[in-house]
């Protein structure tokens, strides 16, 4: 089992869209564990703060070094330390991959300007960012994450084939998707699909993604060529 530790100064934002659904099933079937920590319960003064003045001065305010390093200590036991950070390393598959292979997890949520430096080499902590934008905090750039590493947990999702064909997993977007009804609106179900020739049809899907990826994601399209002479 997975065990989370999330390291934030709103505890009350969790576990926030990973109590339903999927995710929501798995945390009451204990197919992970999730502790909340609130970082103002270790700070000194009666106003639990937690920031002060950046050295040097500036705008904003940094997250103590005293506080956040008695609040880890408290309770991380093992495992990566990951700070939400948009200075951090993108978010990608392989990446949740390996998180989702972990057995413990910490989070640390930051705001302000962010978390005094001092912290991040002494606890070795890896910072990793799901875009180049900037959020009020790193709450919801952790649940996004968490949501991507929960639902490859084994058995939280049914369909362990359906994980292989999703976006990125071979360097590639996914390919177009149809349901019923055949026709709507004058559009119809490629041929091939309805063909019941699974070949042909993994032959398209793979050709589809190969040209959407092409055309959204030309960053993407060149690792995946590089892949392919490997």
């Amino acid at each position: 089992m997975l065990k989370v530790n999330v390291l934030t100064i709103f505890p009350e934002l969790f576990p926030g869209f990973l109590g339903s659904s999927l995710t929501g099933r798995a945390l009451e079937e204990k197919k992970f564990e999730l502790n909340t920590i609130n970082i103002r319960d270790y700070a000194f003064d009666k106003h639990k703060s937690v920031d002060d003045t950046p050295c040097g001065g500036g705008a904003g305010m940094v997250m103590r070094p005293d506080v956040l390093g008695n609040a880890l200590k408290a309770n991380r036991t093992s495992g990566r330390i990951i700070y939400m950070s948009p200075r951090g390393k993108s978010l990608t598959q392989a990446k949740v991959k390996a998180l989702s292979e972990e057995t413990e997890l910490t989070i640390i949520c930051g705001r302000f300007e962010g978390i005094d430096e001092r912290v991040i080499e002494a606890y070795d902590i890896e910072e990793i960012s799901i875009g180049d934008y900037i959020l009020t905090g790193g709450e919801q750039a952790a649940l996004i994450m968490l949501d991507a590493v929960i639902r490859l947990l084994p058995g939280v999702l049914g369909n362990s084939a359906s994980i292989e064909d999703e976006s990125f997993e071979n360097n590639l977007l996914e390919y177009p998707q149809y349901t019923r009804p055949i026709e709507w609106e004058g559009r119809v179900v490629p041929e091939v699909l309805l063909s019941g020739h699974h070949q042909k049809i993994a032959q398209w899907r793979h050709k589809e993604a190969e040209a959407i990826t092409k055309e959204r994601r030309p960053d993407l399209y060149k690792i995946y060529l590089e892949s392919k002479k490997s």
